[in-house]
């Protein structure tokens, strides 16, 4: 599976930046065409689910993720944070991680992304395409513009 990694260093603290990219409802907003389905558990913390519909009208699937690693930041630590994704169509795993440094905080977001049916062969244009996506929403999370402000 085809594998990105994104990285911000941002003026937020890591508590607020670690708020910003934990809001799913504010994750699917930022991306195009995707909305979120449903949320189990709240607050989020290992074992949430929560499902994230992309399409337009009846032509979308669900891609549902589970929260199998949470630890927010404290003390001084980073946090991280591990997302499964067990849909039809999209299958692999992100992961958060948000620490302090200086006043701000930085943040790496890891994914490995698979589209089933999808041949390797085009694995770098998932990559090109995730990272444009993701990055896209990733920086309207930490400004807190955009759709899912």
């Amino acid at each position: 599976m085809p594998a990105f990694r994104l990285i911000r260093a941002v003026a937020l603290t890591a508590d607020e930046a670690w708020l910003r990219v934990t809001d799913w409802r504010a994750h699917a907003a930022q991306v195009p065409l995707t909305s979120l389905a449903s949320v189990t558990g709240s607050p989020t913390g290992m074992g949430t689910v929560f499902v994230v519909r992309s399409g337009l009208g009846p032509l979308g699937f669900d891609d549902p993720m589970e929260v199998v690693h949470w630890e927010p930041p404290a003390d001084g630590e980073p946090g991280h944070c591990r997302l499964e994704k067990h849909g039809r169509v999209i299958t692999g795993w992100a992961e958060i991680e948000v620490r302090p440094e200086g006043p701000g905080s930085v943040v790496v977001w890891r994914e490995e992304l698979g589209v089933r049916l999808l041949p390797r062969l085009l694995d770098p244009l998932v990559v090109r395409v995730g990272r444009r996506v993701f990055g896209r929403a990733l920086d309207g999370l930490l400004a807190g513009t955009g759709p899912g402000a």
